[in-house]
């Protein structure tokens, strides 16, 4: 029995663990979900790494098969140089490893960029060093050090800006450019007024466009693109009523 459906929206794997926890005798749960945590560094930053290997943990965690990476720290918010280095290194590492040499990588900024807490996606392309046009051109030398990967980028818009669904484009994109793997950024639903900004989620399963509101679009899988996707999100949005109990 997926008992999740009462609960409030969240796209964060960590804060539905968390409902799990709360809402079932130990036994009851945690079939095929694996958790661990660990601390990374001295400045405060946390880590948990939750692992759903089974259907059974699906369905009891609303969330599909795959690791799910969460970082979080008070200081991510803040303007804590040290703590941000310490985060930026750690989660190089982390994408690194999941990477697993892919060299042709897509970079997909999900969001509307002109509604300020779902324009995380574009922010980050727009910081993007992209290379892809440049390596077709003058070869892999042309760009340094950087040439190791051949980067692209692209900013599907929403679906009231384009009238498709952000995976149609990306599937065409995927088509005709043929990358080794998609990298989608994306703004993310909490539960909680503690975890905006404060929280970074990393995960291999792919993602479900507007899950977190209940504006559910196509998904962006490996099943549905024919290539790994690896998600990365931070909370950016929680409801009206959230705040409120907050």
């Amino acid at each position: 029995m997926n008992i999740l459906h009462s609960f409030s929206h969240t796209d964060l794997a960590l804060e539905l663990k968390d409902e799990l926890e709360e809402s079932c005798e130990r036994e009851q749960f945690f079939e095929g979900i694996t958790v661990s945590h660990k601390e990374i560094g001295k400045k405060g930053l946390k880590e948990t790494v939750i692992k759903i290997e089974s259907e059974a943990g699906e369905k009891q965690l609303g969330k599909p098969q795959g690791i799910y990476i969460t970082l979080e720290g008070e200081n991510m918010a803040g303007n804590d140089g040290g703590f941000h280095e310490e985060m930026s290194n750690h989660l190089a590492k982390r994408l690194a490893k999941l990477l697993l040499g892919r060299k042709k990588l897509l970079f997909i900024g999900l969001g509307n960029g002109e509604v300020t807490p779902d324009a995380l996606g574009p922010y980050v392309v727009d910081q993007l060093n992209v290379t892809r046009h440049i390596v077709q051109e003058y070869g892999r030398y042309a760009v340094g050090k950087g040439g190791s990967r051949i980067v692209s980028a692209i900013v599907p818009g929403v679906m009231a800006q384009t009238g498709m669904e952000s995976a149609e484009i990306i599937r065409g994109i995927v088509n005709e450019t043929t990358p080794d793997l998609i990298m989608v950024i994306d703004a993310l639903a909490a539960r909680s007024t503690k975890r905006l900004n404060r929280t970074i989620q990393i995960s291999d399963a792919g993602i479900h466009p507007g899950a977190g509101v209940g504006n559910h679009r196509s998904e962006i899988t490996k099943d549905t693109m024919g290539i790994p996707v690896i998600a990365i999100g931070v909370p950016t949005v929680v409801d009206a009523a959230t705040i409120v109990n907050d």
